[in-house]
């Protein structure tokens, strides 16, 4: 699919954030803000995904960290065998949209049977690693964007 095609089919669902449905609307027309939220997928590069907040394939949103989650919990199952039950704990920073995709996280994990262990308040990647140590858990994710300015956020496994 092309991008105007991917903004075409993202507008026919009912999306779950607002903001994302609002964003959709302000960019309708506007050929050059489709293209770059829907040209491609965000990459997942070293240890994660980052990227700007917003609506697309191309942005840091629940879809985008549901499907980066899915990926996870299909590489946890495959490498496990069903040998032992999975576990993975999540921790986050303050950034926007950091409590969305948290949740979001731990719904895909859930789904898949995969016990979930979430911080209750924000925590330093250091604090997650220590958990998964701890909790003998077989990934961790943070939802960070480290160094990054206000409109980024990301995901690190």
């Amino acid at each position: 699919m092309n991008a105007n095609e991917l903004y075409l089919e993202w507008k026919k669902h009912d999306l779950c954030d607002i903001d994302l449905i609002h964003e959709l609307e302000s960019i309708e027309g506007n050929e050059a803000e489709i293209f770059d939220r829907f040209r491609c997928e965000l990459a997942f590069g070293t240890g994660g995904l980052r990227g700007v907040l917003g609506v697309g394939t191309n942005r840091m949103n629940v879809y985008t960290v549901g499907k980066a989650t899915q990926g996870l919990a299909n590489c946890l199952k495959a490498s496990n065998e069903g040998v032992k039950p999975l576990s993975v704990v999540i921790a986050r920073d303050s950034r926007n949209k950091g409590d969305d995709f948290v949740r979001r996280a731990a719904s895909v994990l859930a789904a898949n049977g995969i016990k979930v262990y979430v911080f209750s308040e924000i925590m330093p990647t250091p604090a997650l690693s220590f958990a998964v140590r701890y909790f003998g858990c077989d990934a961790g994710i943070c939802v960070t964007a480290s160094h990054n300015p206000a409109i980024y956020n990301g995901y690190k496994v």
